[in-house]
C-alpha cells in the first residue's frame, strides 16, 4: 500500500506482481473502492505481469477533494499516477461500470499509451450519458441507502451492517460535500466518431440483464476491435454475480493478445 500526491489529492495505491506491460484496474463511482478489483480478478491477474490498483479521489482511502472529478480531471489523476509509479510502455486498463468510462476516456486522450481495454458493464460518455447516472446519485436518504445495499447484495465480503453504513456514510459524503455532480454533468461526451478511432483490441463484458446493454451493443459497434461477450442471467453487477467468469474470460483473453503479440 502506497500513496501519491496526484494534482493535490492523496491517492490510494496498490501495487501487485511484477513485470509488464501493467494493467491498471479502475473501480466505479460513489458505491465502491479498489477492493472490489482486489477481492476479486486482480490477484490473478497479478501472477503473471504487473498490476496496479487505486482508489480514485474521494473514494476508499484516497483524500477526498472539494473538486477534480470530471471525466477530463480523473483521467488526467491516471495521467500522472501512471508518470509518477515509473509504469513503462503502454498500459492494459480493465474498468468497471464508471470504471469502463474513464478506460475509454483514457485511451481517447492517450491512446499510445493504452495496449489493450478491457470494460465489465462499462457506461461510456455519449451524449446525455451523465442524466441516468447523476439521477441515482442525487439519491437522498432511505432511498439512496436502499441502492447502496442493492449495489452489492451480491458480494458477501460488502454484505454487513457497518460496511452498508460505513459505504453510505462515504457515498453521501463525496455527492454532498463536493463539486462532483455538477462537474460530471458538464463533462465532454465522446461521440461514436471518436471510439470508431481508437485501434486498441477491446474485450466488453455485461450481463444480459444488464440496464446499458444497449449502450453496450452501440460500444461494442463503434470499436473496431471490440470482443462483445454477454452474461446470460447477470445484471449491471456481473463483476460479483459471475466472478470465477469474469475472472477467467479476462485472463484467457489478456493471454490470447499477448500471444498475437509474439
Amino acid at each position: 500500500m502506497a500513496e501519491y500526491l496526484i494534482n493535490g489529492c492523496r491517492m490510494h495505491v496498490q501495487r501487485l506482481g511484477s513485470g509488464s506491460p501493467t494493467t491498471i484496474f479502475i473501480h466505479g463511482l460513489v458505491m465502491d473502492n479498489l477492493s472490489s478489483w482486489y477481492f476479486t480478478v486482480a490477484n490473478r491477474i497479478a501472477q503473471t505481469g504487473s498490476v496496479l490498483l487505486y482508489d480514485l479521489r474521494g473514494h476508499g482511502r484516497s483524500e477526498r477533494s472539494a473538486t477534480g472529478y470530471s471525466v477530463e480531471a480523473l483521467v488526467d489523476d491516471l495521467h500522472h499516477l501512471i508518470q509518477a509509479t515509473d509504469i513503462k510502455g503502454p498500459v492494459r486498463i480493465v474498468g468497471n461500470s464508471f470504471g469502463g468510462l474513464l478506460a475509454i476516456a483514457y485511451a481517447h486522450t492517450y491512446p499510445a499509451s493504452t495496449a489493450a481495454l478491457i470494460l465489465v458493464d462499462a457506461h461510456w460518455s455519449d451524449e446525455g450519458w451523465s442524466d441516468a447516472m447523476i439521477e441515482t446519485l442525487s439519491l437522498k436518504g432511505a432511498a439512496r441507502d436502499e441502492k447502496i445495499l442493492g449495489s452489492f447484495k451480491h458480494w458477501l465480503g460488502r454484505h454487513s451492517e457497518r460496511k452498508r453504513n460505513r459505504l453510505a456514510t462515504s457515498a453521501r459524503a463525496l455527492v454532498e460535500e463536493t463539486s462532483m455532480l455538477e462537474e460530471l454533468r458538464n463533462s465532454k461526451a465522446l461521440p461514436e466518431a471518436a471510439l470508431a478511432r481508437l485501434g486498441m483490441p477491446v474485450l466488453a463484458m455485461y450481463g444480459s440483464e444488464s440496464d446499458i446493454l444497449d449502450r453496450g451493443r452501440r460500444l461494442a459497434t463503434s470499436l473496431p476491435r471490440c470482443e462483445l461477450k454477454i452474461f446470460e442471467g447477470c445484471s449491471h453487477s456481473i463483476l460479483w454475480e459471475a466472478t470465477a467468469q469474469v475472472t477467467e474470460e479476462i485472463e484467457a483473453w489478456l493471454a490470447q493478445i499477448d500471444g498475437d503479440r509474439l
